[in-house]
């Protein structure tokens, strides 16, 4: 059945536009009925990223939950993987974090946490969809009842203490000059003060937020700003993060991007020699670069893939008994430590790995050759574009163009209206040459 309101990460949109007050006040009463489970008292953990429409959300959930009788913690803004996190630390019922993740201020979301700090299923999204377009009049609670809101302290310091322990004891950034870039987000405040903790001499950039300016040509998506830093600072190393913090790019001492598959190579290699990777394999998406997956074949690792989306990567996980996975865009899952993402968490592990190695970030980083990728999005305002005679000729096309040699991906974004277009292969003309054809006609059937 298809979905009105969940999509591939929660419920997404732009503010006052999909996601309005009302929406967020039934999202809240919704998802606190699916959670009230006996007679104890209930409780929402609610945390939020630095865009301007994250007040007007916070307020309307804070009221949805407490109609129905739950109380509401809410933390101010956090990374996504800290809400997971103390979802399940504080024993919260269920948890929230408000967050658009990588897209500009003007959009917003609402992701949901299961009191385990998962993500929801599907089967429990589309139990609270049903109630979000039903009368829930009848099932509000009692006068005596409602809960209450407060805001809570602490919380901030202890996800950088959780975040510290996850690395080998005793380990020290002392010497390290770190340039980390928080998007101007979630994470503007623990992981400068996490990596300072650490030992490390630390450049913040990107964070400044003031409710507009949060991935605005800063973060994983636009990381030439820290590439520049790097080199201006003689930096060891750069870290990026996006507006919530669950995804991480990297940058080497001088100044070349460090991509997920390259992170994801790093991580798999360490956690095999150390013996932590539970089963030989670990879980990639169908954007994993080939390169990637002929180098863990050497190494004896299979790479498993699934479509994008880190919800998907975790439920293979999960599925398999695998605890590494992520995806090209910097999401890193590390079952191990947490039960999403954690940019910062993946920065520290590949942290240690460098430390440990006593070798230079660009010697650590480079594990294999990618092979030449391109990628292309195509914008469209309404209507199904990859349903097109013409633009279905074209992808057929290209896939004859590359059969043997390469391959093709066409696909629907699940968190914006954009068509991505991915060609990989040995030889990056042709690539180039099907990409752009597949292009031109989509940008016609989108216009």
């Amino acid at each position: 059945m298809k979905r009105k309101y969940f999509g591939t990460d929660g419920i997404r949109g732009r503010a006052n536009g999909l996601i309005t007050p009302e929406l967020a006040l039934k999202v809240g009463m919704a998802a606190g009925l699916v959670f009230l489970r006996g007679e104890h008292r209930h409780r929402v953990l609610i945390g939020k990223d630095t865009r301007l429409s994250g007040y007007m959300i916070e307020n309307a959930l804070t009221a949805g939950f407490t109609s129905v009788g739950m109380d509401v913690f809410l933390t101010g803004p956090m990374p996504t993987p800290a809400v997971a996190m103390l979802t399940r630390s504080m024993r919260a019922d269920v948890g929230v974090m408000i967050s658009a993740s990588h897209n500009a201020y003007d959009d917003n979301g609402i992701k949901l946490f299961g009191p385990d700090g998962y993500k929801l299923s599907d089967e429990i999204e589309m139990e609270i969809e049903k109630l979000i377009d039903s009368d829930l009049s009848k099932r509000l609670a009692a006068s005596q009842n409602i809960g209450r809101a407060r805001r809570i302290d602490g919380v901030q310091d202890r996800y950088i203490e959780f975040a510290k322990r996850t690395l080998p004891r005793n380990m020290s950034l002392e010497g390290k000059r770190i340039v980390i870039d928080c998007a101007n987000g979630a994470a503007y405040k623990v992981a400068p003060e996490g990596l300072w903790e650490l030992g490390a001499e630390v450049f913040p950039i990107g964070v400044e937020p003031d409710g507009f300016n949060i991935n605005r040509d800063c973060g994983s998506t636009s990381p030439e700003t820290l590439c520049a830093k790097v080199r201006e600072m003689r930096a060891d190393i750069g870290i990026a993060l996006d507006g919530d913090a669950d995804r991480v790019v990297l940058v080497d001492e001088k100044g070349h991007l460090v991509d997920g598959d390259q992170l994801l190579a790093v991580v798999a290699e360490c956690f095999k020699e150390d013996d932590r990777l539970a089963k030989p394999a670990i879980v990639g998406t169908v954007m994993s670069n080939l390169g990637l997956e002929r180098h863990l074949s050497k190494l004896g690792i299979d790479l498993i893939r699934t479509p994008v989306g880190d919800r998907y990567v975790l439920e293979q996980m999960l599925a398999r008994g695998i605890n590494v996975g992520g995806e090209q865009s910097g999401h890193l899952i590390l079952s191990d430590f947490g039960t999403t993402g954690d940019g910062f968490v993946a920065a520290l592990q590949v942290l240690a790995v460098v430390c440990k190695s006593g070798k230079a970030v660009s010697e650590v980083c480079h594990r294999f050759d990618p092979l030449p990728q391109v990628l292309k999005n195509v914008r469209y305002k309404s209507g199904k574009p990859l349903e097109d005679a013409k633009v279905k000729t074209a992808i057929e096309s290209g896939e004859k163009k590359l059969n043997g040699v390469g391959r093709l991906l066409v696909r629907s974004s699940g968190t914006e209206p954009v068509i991505r277009v991915m060609g990989e292969g040995e030889n990056r003309d042709l690539v180039e040459s099907v990409v752009d054809d597949i292009v031109d006609v989509l940008s016609k059937a989108a216009a």
